[in-house]
């Protein structure tokens, strides 16, 4: 049985993307740190086995797993807005990446896949390639830049492929309670208020289901594809304004969307327009997006109720 790890397998994409594994026939290790307030959204299956233990102490949870073939570092600290520009927090981030890809090499795994950020590319004017060059504009972003050249470097070094995933919006069920789309689905079938940004720039969202499912495809193909970039995204790219509009159609136009009066972050409100035209050659066809919008909206909402 082909066995993978997992960190921050109690955040959104980890969890899922456990869940996901299993059902192919996994066996998968989630490395989460002592305490995790989430542990108990894990999933519960005979081949999944949890280690509690300090990410950046290696050692402490290396032999219990052994050997394995498919590393996934999907844990990072420090993402809300009262750390995500704090320089020592996103160093620490970066450190304990570089032990965890270490720790990847001495348990055999041959590909190395990590959660990269759309925030790495800064605010280009054209659609975000993999090839563009990056200017992130906080801290978060610069680190998630930082670890991606390290790590290139070193993978390169040990012999393991990598591939850094850049996920842009991926929304559903158990996504962040503040995130835009959790928060309209809601608040909106409530009959509440929801304070928005004016939405009139381009924005691209993704099912968790399909981001999955993306990242499982791509592992499958590793071995025949070269170590990159990978933007991993919808195909549905319009203005935010049509999406949240949407959602208020879905909630049966119940609520009040208060464009204008939401404070945006220090980027501003650049345009979301991605290209993935490598994941789908990456994945080979074994891929492709199966929920259109409305259909995760109405999976979201309902899991609310």
């Amino acid at each position: 049985m082909e066995r993978i790890v997992i960190t921050g397998a109690t955040g959104f994409l980890g969890r899922n993307l456990a869940a996901l594994f299993l059902e192919k026939g996994y066996e998968v290790f989630a490395v989460v740190r002592p305490q995790s307030p989430n542990l108990g959204l894990l999933p519960t299956h005979p081949n999944f086995h949890l280690i509690q233990a300090p990410l950046e102490q290696t050692s402490q949870w290396e032999s219990r797993i052994g050997r394995a073939h498919g590393f996934f570092h999907f844990a990072w600290a420090g993402v809300n807005r009262q750390e995500i520009d704090s320089p020592q927090v996103q160093a620490r981030n970066v450190a304990m990446s570089l032990e965890c890809l270490g720790a990847a090499f001495r348990l055999g795994c041959g590909i190395f896949m990590d959660a990269g950020s759309r925030v790495e590319y800064g605010t280009p004017n054209a659609p975000f390639r993999e090839d563009m060059d990056c200017a992130p504009v906080n801290e978060y972003g610069r680190a998630k830049w930082e670890f991606y050249r390290k790590a290139a470097a070193l993978s390169g070094q040990l012999g393991i492929r990598f591939f850094h995933l850049r996920f842009f919006s991926v929304y559903g069920p158990g996504d962040h309670p503040w995130s835009i789309i959790s928060t309209l689905c809601r608040d909106l079938p409530l009959g509440k208020t929801v304070s928005l940004s004016a939405c009139r720039h381009l924005w691209n969202f993704m099912y968790i289901q399909d981001a999955a499912e993306a990242v499982y495809a791509l592992y499958r193909h590793g071995n025949e594809n070269p170590s990159a970039i990978v933007n991993v995204a919808g195909g549905d790219t319009r203005p935010l304004r049509s999406f949240v509009e949407e959602i208020y159609e879905i909630a049966g136009r119940r609520g009040t969307l208060e464009y204008g009066t939401f404070v945006q972050a220090k980027e501003g409100a650049p345009d979301i327009c991605p290209d993935i035209s490598r994941l789908l050659a990456f994945t080979r066809g074994d891929w492709k997006e199966r929920y259109a919008f409305r259909q995760g909206i109405e999976e979201t909402i309902r899991s609310t109720e």
